[in-house]
């Protein structure tokens, strides 16, 4: 245990006993400092977290984005592990590319939080103000005339009153308004897909201006992007992401595809055979772009897979047999034991079946060694320190020492014991 917190410990002890003696008004005074305490941790936890980002320590965990381990880590939710990356994103210094340090994004608000005068629902609701479409229309003089002016509210008054008066102070500035439009743009609809040309993975950007275009694709990502349970750690737009990709996966499952016939894709992946030789760690799927193992690993989870082995010359030397990994029929078992994702219970229709002995390991395909996975979940599993396995015919799932130092075991309650 480091100094500086059996230093705060020992004043939690001493708040504890001014707290538990004297006048009823003494007792309420002293328990003010109690907050100062929360913040100064508040503060050491936004520290810790702008060295873990800027160190890629969070990546180096399996971790798409930093807000999911804090959440595990922290057993606190989303929104709040979203609070803390945020502050640390503006109020610590960051590291440009060149190596120089640049001054945090919200000096003014950093120097109020370090003192521990506001704490992390104020430094949130400022930055919001600070990020909203008003404000992008200031100039930085403006801008910190505003940081400036909310700061100093925000010392004596709630975060919720805080933000209502940020956006007045806002609009103040702001009293012209975004440039009118000389004339109606034409309608435009349109969607690119854009493939990284430098690694996995690329970019969707779409416009709709018709309303019933936007209307039929915004109701069913709107659908299908919601929470999937108090567990569901994922940002909004992550959701709304996934979301895109399980339903043009339903679609390629059930629907009338042209050349599917509402089969899972056939993907083709492509092993050079010197990768063969070393266990295959990387592999190159047909629309391009090297796969690691974990992915290769979700793939013959997901779908048919076409193993095609390449020598140095690019020429294929052998194709595998095609197979389906998972029947229908044992699906529909995993299924009915599991009432969806054994996680997080999103429903069937949107979830994998996940062998936790793997298939490539010799794991056998039959019901004890499935489990049924949400995207998210699935995804996690292969990607972080995350272990899946089967106790008495049920899945539990034991989480990484860095999550929890006991790893208990985590199950997702089932009827019997919700009764």
């Amino acid at each position: 245990m480091s100094r500086g917190l059996d230093t705060t410990l020992d004043g939690i002890a001493e708040l504890q006993v001014e707290t538990a003696t004297g006048t009823f008004p003494d007792r309420f005074l002293a328990s003010r400092d109690m907050e100062r305490v929360v913040r100064e941790i508040d503060r050491a936890r936004v520290q810790f977290v702008a060295d873990f980002l800027r160190e890629g320590g969070f990546g180096s965990l399996g971790y798409r984005a930093p807000i999911g381990a804090l959440a595990d880590s922290w057993n606190i939710d989303w929104g709040t592990a979203r609070q803390y990356v945020n502050a640390a994103q503006n109020l610590c210094p960051q590291v440009g590319l060149t190596g120089t340090v640049l001054e945090p994004r919200m000096p003014i608000c950093a120097a109020a939080f370090a003192d521990a005068t506001i704490g992390l629902g104020h430094v949130d609701v400022i930055r919001k103000v600070l990020e909203s479409g008003e404000a992008s229309r200031l100039s930085p003089a403006m801008c910190d005339e505003v940081e400036q002016r909310v700061v100093e509210y925000a010392l004596l008054n709630r975060p919720s009153e805080v933000f209502k008066f940020g956006m007045d102070v806002v609009r103040g500035l702001d009293q012209d308004g975004p440039e009118p439009e000389d004339r109606p743009e034409a309608e435009v609809n349109e969607l690119t897909i854009t493939p990284h040309p430098d690694r996995p993975g690329g970019v969707i950007k779409g416009r709709f201006d018709n309303p019933v275009l936007f209307a039929t694709i915004a109701t069913l990502i709107d659908a299908k992007s919601k929470p999937a349970g108090a567990d569901d750690q994922r940002g909004s737009k992550q959701r709304q992401a996934e979301a895109l990709a399980d339903v043009c996966g339903y679609v390629l499952d059930h629907g009338d595809v042209p050349q599917s016939g509402g089969h899972r894709p056939h993907l083709n992946v492509h092993i050079p055979l010197t990768e063969l030789e070393t266990r295959v760690r990387t592999a190159i799927l047909d629309f391009g772009g090297a796969i690691a193992t974990k992915d290769l690993r979700q793939l013959a989870c997901n779908a048919a897979v076409i193993p095609i082995v390449m020598n140095s010359d690019s020429q294929p030397l052998d194709i595998g047999r095609l197979s389906r990994v998972i029947p229908d029929g044992m699906r529909r078992a995993v299924a009915a034991r599991d009432r969806g994702c054994a996680r997080c219970g999103r429903p069937a229709s949107w979830c994998d079946i996940h062998h936790v002995v793997e298939w490539q390991n010799g794991g056998q395909t039959e019901i004890n060694n499935l489990v049924m996975l949400c995207r998210m979940h699935h995804r996690e599993i292969h990607a972080t320190e995350w272990i899946v396995r089967m106790v008495d015919g049920i899945p539990e799932f034991i989480p990484p020492r860095y999550v929890d130092p006991d790893q208990f075991p985590r199950r997702r309650p089932t009827r019997a014991l919700l009764h």
